[in-house]
């Protein structure tokens, strides 16, 4: 019986571009198995290497999660969508619960003594004042309250815009990063004088401008195992705006560990997730996705590209959780998964279940203190041992043997949109998806430099080459046409 199976995003250039495939079957695991055969390129990016799903791949059957099910034996019918949801990193770079209740009012936020509003501060909220779900108590709790977000960047900007211009009454900013013109296009709390800035300097001013009620706290540095705890305690509310996993683990189990809830969202093209992690409520990010994809899998927003409106439309709705924490709001987004694709614009909305094996929130915890998140991500790992295997050259070593003639092909595996941007002279573009299909337009008795933007996927396309047996000497470009519109040739356009 025919069943669709819809394809994230990050997956797609690995199913031909589709976002929707028909298949026949009466499991989701012959579902899957239908789909992978046709798209065999996506087999690895599902499952590992003893046929089982990976833990960072969620499968679900309309709503509801496939593991909390019959697993790959859960049947379908006729009609029924199959939802491929993996975990995707997008949002600011700042590393760069089962239990049934109904969010109850969060004791975190409510001090004895609620401060009181001066005339200038009724006169500002006065549109919240006259809404009885929020009143005069509900803007005190508002102005009592204390939110910390984890970076100032796509999610971070109409975030911390409407947390200010709510009044909340102290947020905390987290961030080391400078603000570039490549941010202006999605990051609105910057602006172009900001550029070269410190993002949590720019940040600062702009809701400082918002309303200079509400207490401004900078933290700029980068979030660490060593300073997360004491930073998390501070406040009662932590949003998550970060765009890579390390990161990503690290807030959720200094949230676990501190009893914070924490406002989930994340970014990538055209889609977007949202939730609230809150382990005493319900689950946690690590109950939705128990371990990271390898390192590289997942693209980044700067690599695969994010529409500008998208974090403002995922922000905003962080945003909205945190001040419903706030005020005590019975429906908070615990238990639930929010989707969105801003291409078809629709959103779509999954169930969530505490998992007690979890080992940060489950019955019997194993990590009872913040780790070593970029092991744990893999990515130490990954430099130690696929660095000195791969050989390079620099963008400026490159132009100086094609100008002493040296006889060397260029192969680009960025996509072809990105190829209209800017090329590398003399250039063949094959995009990653196809490198191993287009195997044989590559001419082993040369040598070969593969490059894409910032060269991550062309290290992929090398790696993938080698395995399957290409005999040819290939070589990463460092740093990628970034680095040849750096050292070499100005006028290529930078993105």
């Amino acid at each position: 019986m025919p069943v669709t199976i819809t394809i994230p995003t990050p997956l797609r250039q690995f199913a031909a571009g589709q976002s929707e495939i028909q298949v026949e079957a009466t499991t989701a695991g012959e579902a899957l198995d239908q789909l992978t055969s046709a798209h065999s390129e996506l087999r690895k990016h599902l499952f590992n290497d003893q046929n089982t799903l990976r833990n960072f791949v969620n499968v679900y059957v309309n709503d509801e999660d496939i593991r909390h099910t019959d697993g790959p034996n859960t049947p379908v019918k006729e009609g029924d969508t199959i939802l491929i949801v993996p975990s995707i990193a997008g949002g600011s770079a700042v590393l760069d619960e089962v239990t049934g209740k109904e969010a109850g009012e969060p004791q975190a936020v409510m001090p004895a003594l609620l401060p009181m509003l001066s005339n200038e501060e009724v006169a500002r909220y006065s549109r919240h004042l006259i809404m009885p779900e929020v009143g005069m108590t509900g803007q005190r709790k508002l102005k009592a309250a204390s939110v910390l977000m984890i970076g100032t960047g796509g999610l971070g900007a109409p975030l911390g815009m409407y947390l200010a211009a709510a009044g909340v009454g102290r947020l905390g900013l987290v961030d080391f990063d400078v603000v570039d013109a490549s941010n202006l296009q999605r990051q609105i709390i910057h602006g172009t004088k900001d550029v070269g800035r410190p993002k949590i300097a720019s940040a600062r001013d702009r809701l400082e401008d918002i309303n200079p009620h509400v207490e401004i706290e900078t933290h700029e540095t980068r979030l660490t195992s060593a300073n997360a705890m004491s930073l998390v305690r501070n406040y009662d509310v932590i949003v998550d705006g970060t765009d890579n996993f390390p990161t990503r683990y690290l807030v959720n189990d200094a949230c676990v560990l501190a009893g914070k809830p924490n406002v989930y969202g994340s970014i990538f093209r055209f889609e977007g997730q949202a939730s609230v992690f809150w382990a005493e409520r319900g689950p946690c990010y690590r109950c939705l996705y128990p371990e990271p994809p390898p390192p590289g899998l997942v693209p980044s927003c700067a690599e695969g590209g994010v529409l500008g409106v998208l974090p403002g439309i995922i922000g905003a709705i962080q945003a909205t959780e945190t001040i419903k924490i706030i005020l005590g709001a019975p429906d908070i987004m615990v238990n639930r998964l929010l989707l969105f694709d801003a291409w078809r614009m629709r959103f779509r909305e999954l169930k969530l279940r505490k998992n007690p094996d979890c080992p940060v929130c489950g019955d019997n915890p194993t990590i009872k203190e913040l780790i070593d998140y970029e092991e744990f991500c893999g990515i130490t790992q990954q430099t130690q041992t696929t660095q000195p295997t791969m050989e390079e050259i620099t963008a400026t070593e490159l132009k100086q043997r094609l100008d002493k003639g040296d006889d060397i092909q260029i192969i680009d595996v960025r996509e072809p949109h990105e190829y209209e941007i800017g090329q590398i002279p003399n250039s063949k573009l094959i995009p990653l998806g196809q490198v191993l299909n287009r195997m044989n337009e590559i001419d082993p008795d040369r040598e070969t430099v593969v490059h894409c933007k910032m060269g991550g996927r062309s290290a992929k396309a090398i790696d993938a080459l080698q395995r399957s047996g290409f005999p040819g000497k290939l070589i990463n470009l460092a740093g990628g046409i970034t680095a040849w519109s750096n050292e070499v040739d100005p006028s290529v356009p930078k993105y």
